[in-house]
């Protein structure tokens, strides 16, 4: 089997030969990484990751222009300044050179399966407000924000589709609701405003033929069965010290999606316990032993880790993956 084949054999509820398995390791790790392995791809290649994340393409707004915005008004950018604002092209084809290079290296050089981070409504317009004035606008500027929210959502789902034309299996939509014991807004809120808006870009992708998983950090229980009636196949990243247990998305939702996730970087790979370590990376490859995980951290690994824990975890998720649950 395949690395492609592994995670869409997971991803459509199967049981693949081993539990695939990622890593988020690059963003904070890249240089002691490659003064050790001698590059991140080397790195890769050497725990033979079965997926990537791939990162690129234009953004919704051009950054010069936004910061103009925000010296213009005073900094305090509200909905209904980017009302008539404009977004950037989604369809110039020189903004895509990063994720076809990535594509090269990962799905036709080396069979991953390949997954494209795409904006989502909330996470993304931070940027602009700022998360305190946006959780705010959320209650003062709800019909200003619907309409801001429509026109991110259109251009999600032309991003999306460019992508999956690329040859991107996976369409990754990264919008942070959660907080450590529940959402930050109420579910109303995101029912009524984030719920339509991912629709958009879930549907385009879904009548497309392509996957989607969605990630937020924190807890997210109380929208699950929105994140089930959208149709994500797969959710990021489950996580468990925001109080989401991995066995009671096993007794719950195991049919409904799959979970990317396993390795919390919040509370496991980063604090020099490698017994613990270790054990966790267990029980959750024996929790999975017949599929419902892509096995990856959690989030980014953070700059406190070590090198020598870095190789500790991985050595013990690729060891466990080839005994635990064979066949």
């Amino acid at each position: 089997m395949t690395s492609r084949e592994r995670v869409i054999r997971t991803i459509e509820h199967g049981k693949p030969d081993r539990v695939p398995i990622y890593g988020w390791v690059k963003a904070n790790l890249a240089d002691p990484i490659t003064e050790r392995f001698g590059s991140v791809a080397a790195f890769e290649d050497k725990y033979e990751f079965d997926f990537t994340h791939i990162f690129g393409g234009p953004a919704p707004y051009q950054p010069e222009a936004l910061t103009a915005l925000q010296q213009h008004v005073g900094g305090l950018v509200e909905p209904r300044h980017l009302l008539d604002f404009p977004l950037s092209d989604p369809n110039e084809s020189t903004t895509y050179a990063d994720i076809i290079a990535q594509l090269q290296h990962h799905k036709t050089e080396r069979g991953r399966f390949a997954y494209v981070q795409t904006p989502g409504i909330f996470e993304c317009l931070n940027r602009p407000f700022g998360i305190e004035n946006h959780l705010m606008y959320l209650a003062l500027y709800p019909e200003d924000l619907a309409q801001v929210y429509r026109r991110q959502a259109e251009w999600n789902r032309q991003f999306a589709l460019n992508c999956l034309d690329l040859g991107v299996d996976m369409v990754h939509v990264s919008d942070d609701w959660g907080a450590q014991n529940g959402l930050m807004f109420s579910p109303d809120i995101w029912w009524s405003l984030i719920y339509p808006n991912h629709k958009i870009t879930c549907d385009a992708v879904r009548k497309a033929g392509g996957y989607l998983s969605v990630h937020s950090d924190g807890n997210v229980n109380a929208v699950i069965d929105g994140i089930i009636k959208l149709g994500y196949n797969v959710v990021h990243p489950w996580q468990e010290s925001a109080g989401m247990s991995l066995e009671a998305y096993k007794q719950k939702y195991a049919g409904d999606f799959v979970v990317m996730g396993g390795l919390d970087v919040q509370t496991t790979i980063g604090f020099g316990n490698l017994d613990h370590l270790r054990s966790e990376i267990e029980r959750v490859m024996r929790l999975f032993a017949d599929g419902g995980l892509l096995f990856c951290t959690t989030h980014y690994v953070q700059d406190h880790c070590s090198m020598d824990e870095l190789e500790v975890a991985f050595d013990t998720a690729y060891e466990l993956a080839r005994r635990v649950g064979q066949g």
